[in-house]
């Protein structure tokens, strides 16, 4: 197997790998949420569990975009550096 292509697998895994964490990080948001709804049940204000679960929700979504983001970024850059075009865009 070439380098170049080595490359692209050991990228392709690495994005693999970041999906599956992004996928535990959505159901930990949904496990906070859950909490949250049960714990502020009992508020006054059922607005305070939205804005708080809202506000988890913004937050974790933005995590797992940015670092979806850097990593494409960084497996585009080493497939350009090793003359690879679109090696991240298989999946």
């Amino acid at each position: 197997m070439a380098v170049a292509e080595r490359s692209v697998e050991l990228s392709d895994q690495v994005l693999t790998e970041i999906k599956e964490g992004q996928e535990a990080a959505i159901e930990s948001v949904r496990n906070f949420t859950e909490t949250v709804d049960k714990t502020l049940a009992k508020a006054d204000s059922p607005t305070q569990a939205e804005q708080i679960v809202d506000a988890a929700l913004k937050m974790a979504d933005k995590l797992v975009e940015t670092q979806y983001t850097f990593l494409k970024k960084v497996v585009d850059s080493a497939g350009e550096s090793l003359g690879v075009e679109g090696s991240s865009e298989k999946k």
